[in-house]
């Protein structure tokens, strides 16, 4: 069991990185729609340079997810594929739209706006099917039978917990990216940008804990298991909201470089990426053992130990890798202040 744990680990972690990276990714592209008609606060100045580096790098962890569940879980990646074709394609198609139309938006200048719109509503919509893959494995909307998998999509769409997740993952994206906006705002200078982005943060966070309180309502009457399990890490569960709320403080504490000016945005976005991972933590733990419930578990769906034992050192030597150059990115990226600083010489709008 020791093996099949450290896969769904892995395995695990690809999605927790991906979903923390994905959400801020997609918001800046629908927060760059909303302001795109307010040039003067420039926020959309600001969500097109923050694209512009990191949404391609983003992508390249959903490939990781992908190749993780083939090669740790086949007999999974079996079950996933069958049930998951339909919601999977749409998924894939609203992918290749947003990136096809976020690429035209910044050449097409003639045609910025409605390409602008489009990247940035699909974007906003991904999020949402992607999450109802965590629902579609509770197990209530998969039926087995005769060896075959199928996807009750009727029973799934009048669910009140699939729309739970939903709502939980558009909050989400849109409270996880504007605390980032911010903090990059703050970071460029661009005070006005700052302000906005703060505000958004300010509002979205009680409507994202909302959401989270009602996914534990609705995993009570739909999937209990999962609710049972959850509460029996109810101190882990308690320090995620008290991350939450550090990271709301740090909203209005005094600004330390500069005066006038509220909000420490650099720790709102740790302590909520903290509060995050304790809480995916805490969902994932009472998932196990089952993948899928209540057919496959991470015993049945594991790899040959020998296959796992190679795929486990070569995951080991990529992170290796490619880890160091991630955090050599991002801090360029972050504190690079020839970019941070510069100026579009053309009104987006």
């Amino acid at each position: 069991m020791a093996e099949e744990l450290l896969a769904i680990t892995v395995l695990w972690g690809f999605v927790f990185i991906y979903a923390v990276m994905a959400t801020m990714d997609f918001g800046a592209g629908f927060w760059s729609m909303i302001y795109f008609n307010r040039p003067k606060i420039k926020a959309t100045n600001v969500a097109n340079r923050y694209l512009s580096p990191t949404w391609e790098v983003t992508n390249t962890f959903i490939v990781a997810i992908v190749v993780a569940v083939y090669s740790l879980f086949p007999t999974a990646a079996y079950t996933l594929g069958t049930v998951l074709l339909i919601p999977g394609s749409i998924i894939l198609l609203l992918l290749a739209i947003r990136s096809a139309f976020l690429v035209f938006s910044n050449i097409a200048e003639e045609y910025r706006k409605p390409l602008t719109y489009i990247s940035g509503l699909s974007g906003i919509l991904i999020p949402g099917l992607l999450i109802s893959v965590l629902p579609i494995t509770h197990g209530d909307f998969v039926e087995f039978s005769d060896g075959r998998q199928s996807l009750d999509l009727a029973h799934l769409f009048t669910s009140p917990n699939e729309y739970a997740f939903i709502g939980f993952s558009i909050s989400s994206t849109l409270f996880l990216s504007s605390l980032l906006l911010a903090d990059y705002s703050k970071a460029s200078e661009e005070m006005e940008a700052y302000t906005v982005y703060r505000r958004d943060a300010i509002m979205l966070g009680p409507v994202s804990i909302i959401m989270a309180f009602l996914i534990m309502f609705t995993l009570k009457r739909e999937a209990f298991w999962i609710y049972e399990n959850m509460i029996d890490d109810l101190p882990l569960l308690l320090l995620s909201l008290g991350l939450f709320v550090i990271g709301g403080l740090a909203l209005f504490l005094p600004s330390i470089n500069k005066k006038g000016v509220r909000g420490i945005p650099r720790l709102a976005v740790i302590a909520i990426t903290l509060q995050y991972l304790t809480a995916s933590y805490v969902y994932g733990k009472a998932h196990l053992p089952y993948i899928v419930y209540p057919e496959v578990t991470i015993a049945s769906a594991f790899t040959d130990p020998s296959s796992f034992r190679a795929i486990f050192a070569t995951y080991i030597a990529g992170f290796l890798i490619l880890f160091p150059g991630f955090i050599y990115f991002w801090s360029l990226f972050m504190n690079d202040k020839r970019y941070l600083r510069q100026k579009q010489t053309k009104d987006p709008a």
